[in-house]
């Protein structure tokens, strides 16, 4: 049985601003999964094996993570992957990352959904991106075309909703004026989580879509 660690809320909470070194792990865990979105993107074509390209993606972060802090007073320093390789294709939402027996093989046109994430001394970041599969990089139209710009430019007016004295609120709202463009509707059940460290889903969160059964605290942006 593993031990698990327990982590103070002081420690959780301590920010980029009291320990300026925080936002170089941030940053340089940004890079790493950037890159492994990259080489997922690469091995995303039609006829390859989602658990095979995951496999290789997670492996990816394993190393890359070992070259970066790697000085005498960094090198036993927590590192790897703080969200395993998903690849989710069409209709499934998120978190497909398979067994072997579980497997799916990509085909031509489909949708694929990546989410990469990895961590420096458990300050963390993920990195997703949308990908149609193609083998001859085939230009995409119909809905496919109106999902991925839906999602894109909804991502573009959330960051820029995202600033001191605004509200989680405004992003909500930002996201369900541009998907509107698309006639394309925001996805239920989808949250952004501040993070802290050792920790992806903080309590403080931006909701996709609000229902009447769905909705989270109000909060300001500080």
């Amino acid at each position: 049985m593993v031990e698990q660690k327990q982590f103070s809320d002081d420690e959780h909470d301590v920010t980029f601003i009291e320990q300026p070194a925080i936002l170089d792990k941030h940053k340089g865990a940004g890079i790493i999964s950037d890159n492994a979105v990259k080489k997922a993107i690469e091995l995303c074509v039609p006829g390859a094996s989602v658990f095979a390209i995951t496999k290789a993606v997670n492996a990816f972060v394993e190393e890359e993570v070992k070259k970066v802090f790697s000085n005498k007073k960094s090198k036993n320093m927590e590192r790897g992957i703080a969200f395993p390789c998903t690849i989710s294709c069409n209709d499934i939402m998120g978190h497909f990352s398979p067994l072997s027996d579980e497997d799916a093989i990509l085909e031509e046109g489909d949708v694929c959904k990546i989410v990469v994430g990895s961590h420096f001394d458990g300050f963390s970041a993920q990195t997703a991106h949308t990908h149609v599969c193609s083998a001859n990089n085939a230009k995409v139209t119909g809905r496919a075309a109106d999902v991925v710009l839906a999602a894109y430019n909804s991502f573009l007016a959330a960051q820029r909703s995202i600033r001191e004295a605004s509200t989680n609120t405004s992003v909500t709202e930002a996201i369900a004026a541009v998907c509107a463009e698309f006639d394309c509707e925001p996805c239920e059940g989808v949250l952004s989580h501040k993070l802290k460290k050792h920790l992806i889903d903080g309590n403080d969160c931006i909701i996709n879509k609000e229902t009447p059964t769905m909705r989270v605290e109000e909060r300001e942006f500080a």
